[in-house]
């Protein structure tokens, strides 16, 4: 596994956070492994760890968001990926979409999803969405990670 792990950090990751809603409110993650699956029909991944805490609503949630970062969103992204953390408190500005998804407000780009289908592998899930609402706004450089480290493309 240590040997995969330094071979990947060579390659750059875009950086996420995943948000749904479930019965005791809204739930959060930080990820670095999102794609497109298809364009017709039109399905993206997002893979989650098992033992990540938005993963006991993420199993069941029938729509999800996927927010993907700009380079001065690291703050954010920490803020998501550390447990016990109050990620929708004062520090996140978000709002809850018709649905009751969470929005984050200052991603460039949000993907509102239908869940398509979870498949287990290994110790992760990948998270099959329908994209049924897109917001992109243009203009700032992506929040990657590469080499275990925060950076950006130009």
């Amino acid at each position: 596994m240590t040997d995969l792990r330094t071979a990947l950090r060579d390659f750059p990751q875009a950086v996420g956070i995943v948000t749904a809603t479930g019965p005791d409110g809204p739930v959060g993650v930080t990820v670095s492994s999102f794609t497109s699956a298809s364009l017709h029909p039109p399905l993206i991944v997002v893979w989650i760890g098992e033992g990540a805490s938005a993963w006991p609503v993420l199993r069941t949630a029938p729509l999800f968001a996927v927010h993907l970062l700009h380079a001065g969103q690291t703050a954010l992204s920490d803020l998501f990926a550390k447990s016990g953390s109050d990620r929708f408190g004062p520090a996140t500005r978000w709002r809850s979409d018709v649905d009751g998804v969470p929005h984050l407000l200052d991603a460039p780009v949000r993907l509102r999803c239908r869940t398509a289908r979870r498949i287990s592998v290994g110790d992760h899930v990948a998270l099959v969405g329908e994209p049924l609402e897109i917001e992109h706004s243009a203009g700032n450089p992506p929040l990657v990670r590469f080499q275990g480290r925060y950076t950006s493309v130009a």
